[in-house]
């Protein structure tokens, strides 16, 4: 899924924000309701870092993520220091609805400002240890945990293959009415697989990939508490 930034009416928000690597806080996944999934031992040839420590779930996202970068052709485009990767709390207590969504930080084409309704808008700029970010990418937790180890591959490379070819910050756009989406989801996913095969077979790092295989109990029960990314969705502001 992809999502656009939030517009904002007043020029109340900065129009840059700065964080260094140390600054961005962490903040615990809290489960909204009981948990769906049973809870069952979490095997120990899938290793998710040292037992009885916070599990950080967007660090370990983003080792998976830049494996796939560097093993699938579709992919080498991507440059991985302009990723920021965050979370979200799930509100429901349901396996169905948002999984992951990117957040693009620039207009159609790359372009840093829109006309609309006789204002220009302007995307919040995010930077990290001096490192522009061009997209957010997001986690919808701890759904996105409980889901069965290949969707949550589908969910990661769809989200991955939404980031423009150009690189620019733009979302990659498909030709006709569905720019973003094509026409079918099944097509769409049926992409998707084919291209995590190709992944698989070109050597997948199987300890990057291993906490994917536990669910959102197991990683509670084997770390008591999993941590990670939060920041503030990024603003579409009037600048005049």
């Amino acid at each position: 899924m992809f999502s656009a930034p939030r517009q904002t009416r007043k020029l109340d928000r900065p129009l840059d924000l700065r964080w260094s690597s140390d600054q961005i806080r962490l903040r615990a996944v809290k489960a909204s309701c009981k948990p769906l999934l049973p809870v069952e031992h979490a095997p120990n040839y899938w290793s998710s870092g040292p037992v009885g420590l916070p599990f950080d779930f967007t660090h370990h996202i983003r080792l998976v993520c830049e494996d796939i970068v560097s093993r699938c052709s579709t992919f080498h485009h991507i440059k991985m220091e302009k990723l920021l990767f965050d979370f979200t709390t799930s509100r429901k207590n349901s396996s169905w609805g948002l999984q992951a969504r990117v957040t693009p930080m620039r207009f159609e084409n790359g372009a840093l400002h829109r006309r609309k309704n006789r204002v220009t808008y302007r995307v919040q700029r995010y930077f990290v240890d001096g490192r522009e970010i061009l997209y957010l990418v997001t986690f919808c937790l701890p759904r996105f945990l409980n889901r069965e180890f290949p969707d949550k591959l589908v969910t990661i490379f769809h989200e991955l293959y939404h980031i423009s070819p150009f690189f620019n910050g733009d979302l990659r756009r498909h030709p006709g009415h569905f720019q973003i989406h094509t026409k079918s989801q099944k097509e769409y996913d049926r992409e998707m697989t084919e291209l995590i095969k190709e992944y698989l077979h070109a050597g997948a790092d199987q300890h990057r990939l291993a906490f994917l295989r536990l669910n959102y109990p197991q990683l509670i029960q084997r770390h008591q508490l999993i941590v990670g990314n939060c920041v503030p969705r990024p603003r579409l502001l009037p600048i005049r």
